[in-house]
Formats: structure tokens, sequence, C-alpha cells
């Protein structure tokens, strides 16, 4: 089997209530991430596409929950990037709105094949652990995703590693980004095909 690679994405919906979800006709792979852990760089590198997710200077922009269709050398599915959590300059009426319409989203997609959550590779913050957990609880596969990689030095990435494994609560390695580097990208890709291969039926 050869590499999984990604032809094109493709913004198809950005929803701020539930009744705004997109019918659910693919396979659906979300991307959840503290609000300055780098996601939209990482969505960015992932799928090829500078200006697809928007990089702003504030943590905490994406307000909505957004879909992007994504084609690629295997199954065609759907990238949900879900709004970012635990950054204290986004209001807190702003936050409480996110928090239902995450829930609602996690609890109902039926064809939802899995979650990755970003963590910043240098430090785990207590919502990153929260965030894991509470997947776990609703069943959800998990893939830890390690972003910027290349702010840890080589000697120092199996300490990151078990920093990593022991503030999350888990057995496996995290799996290193870097966006601005591509280092992990690949692998990522890889796992992501695992994920959507995962026999998981469509309603």
């Amino acid at each position: 089997m050869g590499a999984f690679k990604i032809f094109s994405a493709e913004f198809k919906a950005s929803c701020g209530t539930v009744e705004q979800f997109l019918k659910p006709t693919l396979p659906e792979v979300a991307i959840v991430g503290r609000s300055n852990v780098g996601k939209s760089s990482a969505i960015n590198c992932l799928v090829n596409h500078k200006g697809l997710a928007k990089v702003g200077k504030t943590p905490g922009k994406t307000q909505t929950i957004n879909f992007f269709e994504i084609a690629t050398n295997g199954p065609r599915f759907m990238l949900v990037d879900l709004p970012g959590y635990g950054f204290a300059k986004v209001p807190e009426r702003i936050r409480e709105l996110w928090g239902p319409l995450i829930e609602e989203f996690l609890r109902t997609r039926k064809n939802l094949q899995g979650v990755v959550v970003l963590v910043d590779s240098r430090r785990v913050q207590e919502s990153d652990r929260a965030m894991v957990e509470w997947l776990m609880r609703l069943k959800i596969p998990v893939m830890v995703v390690a972003t910027k990689a290349d702010k840890v030095t080589r000697g120092n990435r199996q300490a990151a590693l078990r920093e990593l494994r022991e503030g999350l609560g888990m057995e496996e390695d995290p799996l290193f980004l870097s966006a601005y580097t591509g280092e992990g990208k690949q692998m990522l890709l890889d796992q992501l095909r695992e994920l959507l291969t995962l026999d998981a039926p469509l309603p």
C-alpha cells in the first residue's frame, strides 16, 4: 500500500449552530486543540493548502465548526475543524456557546471516525487532558498529535514524550508534527487512513 496523499481540500460550511451542521454523507475526522496550539497551521500543512484554515495573530479566532471536504488517493472524507479551547482572551460568552456546540457534534455525529487532538509538544495543559479523557469516555477514537515539534531538540524528544504521556494519562506516544518543517506529516496522513478505514457505519 502506497503513502496516503491528499489531492485537494475544499471549504464546505462554517456552522455556528447545530441546525447548520451538514448532512452526514462522508466519513468525518475532527481536529481540536487549544487556541494557541497552531491548529490552523497544522491543518494547512496537512492538506497542502496554505490559506485553507485562516491563521490569525490572535489565538481563538475560530469560533465556528468548519467543514472541509478532502479528496485523497483513498477514501474521500470531511475534515472538521472544531473551535479552540482554553484561551483566556476569548470572551466568556463565546466560550459558553462553544461548549454545547462541540459537545453536540461529538455526541451525535454517527459518521465521526475519530478526533485528532493537538497539544503543544513543549507542555500539557489540564484542558488537554480533560479533552482526551472526555473523548475516551465517549468511546471516540483519539489520535494525539504534538505540534511545534521543531521547537523541541532531538536530545529532548524522549523527555518530552514522557511528559506528554504522563500529562495526558496515555500509554502510547503522541505523534510529533511540525507545520514549519513538515516533520511527522506523512506519518499523520498514514494514521488518518487507518482511522478512516475503521468499520463505522454511516447513517
